[in-house]
């Protein structure tokens, strides 16, 4: 079924926001609030909003006079009847929405569509109660909705294929990627999000870099627009917390999912984030206040020979590389020599337990992040025991020609192994579910979370065997059952094929 009309019920900002795009592309849509005045007030912010983008020559006159055309005030909500579709827009409480649902199949006929803009029910208790389960689906924008070009189709458990057929249609009419997803906690994207987050905590938990340092780190290093706290801060705990505890709990304590304590002591002090002007950085409006500056660089008079192990060929070519070109001596014995700078290129390990399985002395020896671009900003590790002087050559060598380094405290795997791997994985264990697919989850976790790659690509772009080993060792060393490998990506490494790659089953 094409969908021509639209019933818009709740026109706060993301309500409005689906309205707009939905005229924009031809609809008529009709708008209504429960509170009185709210549908007129809604449209008259939304015809003040497009004759901006007239003035900026984003849309035309015509073009705006069209869309506004397209738009119906309701009174009273049996004045949806007619329509194709009722997008639901309201307050997140499964009791109203679900007696609206139920009010509403009063009014439109069998055959309207009826859709959620939930983000955190479930459409198939939103639909229980509905005469017509089958009809009921979700329909889940981000916001700013014109902006944000992803939508969420979820398929509850009754949900019928033409409806979702429907609706993908739809997305695509309004410029938006439509992405077909299971009726799960988080759906998708919310789902896939959990990892950035979730990990970034339990690194700071562990005191291995300050907020300041692990943001910078996940941007310059790792490439993500925003650091994890910058983003808490933004978006404010008050929403993020509470995401977080529901789907741990919906997922039965998931340790995949495991929230922290911090963020709830700071949501009771409601030190929430930007808007109360303090979350993990404090602000004066838009200035943010103490953001810490990068480490300085220790000055060194003379160096030693360097000496350099790495889990792969590669790595240690381009760190070799680097330290003749500095005009530095390489230690190349099969062995480092008594006081040589020891140098070693880990993954998913602490620089402790490197040591220990390369037979070299902790007291010298400083780790460094090779998974990301050598030429971004580079992280260094020293052990728990790693005499000063090294950890300050090290950092000297690393920072020549004012290149950015950071010095991290010790820890299972460097931050930007433990998130990006973390990342990657929660997305393989979204495809094993059979969330969506593969490609589905890539292009979607990047439209609508921004991330430098789609989290399956992005494991083909470092190399999968890279991420298995980081969560291999990361498991073996804490047991901890969060950092267990998925079964999706550990087959496909294994095999050496393209994460990306659509297996086909033999037929017999």
């Amino acid at each position: 079924m094409k969908i021509e009309k639209m019933a818009l019920v709740g026109t706060g900002v993301m309500g409005m926001g689906i309205a707009q795009i939905a005229a924009q592309a031809g609809l008529e849509v009709r708008l209504f609030d429960v509170k009185a005045g709210a549908a007129q007030a809604g449209l008259d912010k939304l015809k003040v909003l497009l004759e901006k983008l007239v003035a900026k020559g984003k849309i035309s006159q015509a073009d705006f006079e069209s869309t506004l055309a397209r738009f119906i005030v309701l009174d009273n909500i049996e004045k949806a009847a007619g329509v194709d579709l009722v997008v639901e827009a309201i307050i997140e409480n499964l009791e109203v929405k679900q007696k609206l649902f139920n009010q509403l199949e009063e009014i439109v006929s069998e055959q309207t569509i009826l859709v959620s803009n939930t983000s955190s029910l479930v459409i198939t208790e939103i639909a229980a109660g509905c005469q017509h389960k089958s009809r009921v689906a979700g329909f889940h924008f981000f916001n700013p909705v014109p902006l944000m070009k992803i939508v969420e189709v979820v398929k509850g458990l009754f949900t019928s294929e033409e409806v979702l057929d429907s609706l993908l249609e739809l997305a695509d009419r309004m410029g938006h990627f439509g992405v077909k997803t299971k009726d799960t906690p988080g759906f998708l994207v919310n789902h896939a999000g959990r990892a950035f987050g979730t990990e970034s905590l339990k690194i700071l938990g562990e005191g291995v870099a300050s907020v300041s340092e692990m943001d910078r780190i996940l941007r310059e290093a790792a490439g993500f627009k925003m650091g994890p706290f910058e983003l808490y801060d933004l978006t404010g705990l008050d929403v993020s917390h509470r995401v977080m505890e529901s789907i741990f709990n919906q997922y039965y304590q998931e340790d995949r999912y495991r929230p922290n304590t911090l963020t709830r002591l700071m949501l009771s002090a409601n030190t929430v984030g930007k808007k109360v002007g303090q979350g993990f950085y404090k602000y004066d409006q838009d200035i943010r206040l103490n953001q810490e500056p990068p480490q300085p660089v220790p000055a060194v008079s003379s160096f030693k020979p360097v000496w350099i192990a790495a889990d792969y060929y590669n790595d240690a070519d381009i760190l070799k590389q680097y330290v003749q070109d500095q005009g530095l001596q390489l230690d190349e014995g099969a062995k480092p020599a008594e006081d040589s700078l020891i140098v070693l290129a880990t993954y998913g390990e602490d620089t402790t337990s490197a040591c220990q399985r390369l037979g070299v002395d902790a007291a010298r020896t400083v780790s460094i992040d090779m998974l990301t671009d050598f030429n971004k900003r580079r992280v260094l590790m020293p052990s728990i025991v790693t005499e000063q002087s090294y950890v300050d050559q090290a950092h000297a060598l690393f920072a020549a020609h004012a290149h950015g380094v950071s010095v991290i405290e010790e820890s299972v795997g460097f931050v930007s192994q433990r998130v990006i791997a973390m990342i990657i994985n929660l997305a393989c264990d979204i495809a094993q579910q059979g969330i969506a697919s593969a490609s589905d989850i890539d292009k979607a976790v990047r439209l609508g979370l921004g991330y430098p790659y789609g989290p399956i690509s992005w494991g083909n772009v470092l190399g999968t065997d890279r991420i298995l080993l980081v969560l291999d060792r990361i498991y073996a060393i804490t047991g901890d059952q969060r950092y267990r490998p998925s079964p999706w990506l550990q087959r496909r490494a294994k095999l050496k094929i393209d994460l990306l790659h659509s297996v086909k089953q033999k037929v017999a």
